[in-house]
């Protein structure tokens, strides 16, 4: 199990990208024209980075929904392969088989 506080601040991230996503899309989008002048390209990248650095998307780092474990996450399952195998196992995942012999 992963400590609380990361999973925490990991959730606080997810929380800030969403709230500013459609700001930080403007800016960049802005910042990226060519056909708009440099003044105010760099204006928007100024912005930009005024911005909170946890409010990018970047920042977020995918985590097992149950123990919260950061390494070997299954983007389909939202699971880390520990847990994966374990409700596998238990058969409590529709389709999926574990392998032993």
């Amino acid at each position: 199990m992963a400590k609380k506080s990361s999973i925490e601040k990991n959730n606080r991230r997810r929380r800030m990208s969403k709230k500013f996503s459609g700001r930080r899309a403007r800016l960049k989008a802005i910042a990226r024209d060519k056909s708009k002048p440099v003044e105010e390209r760099f204006a928007a990248t100024l912005k930009l980075a005024e911005l909170p650095r946890n409010s990018s998307a970047t920042r977020i780092r995918n985590r097992c929904e149950l123990t919260g474990r950061p390494r070997g996450y299954y983007r389909k399952h939202k699971l880390s392969r520990i847990a994966l195998r374990e409700l596998g196992s238990k058969g409590l995942i529709p389709g999926l088989v574990k392998s032993s012999w």
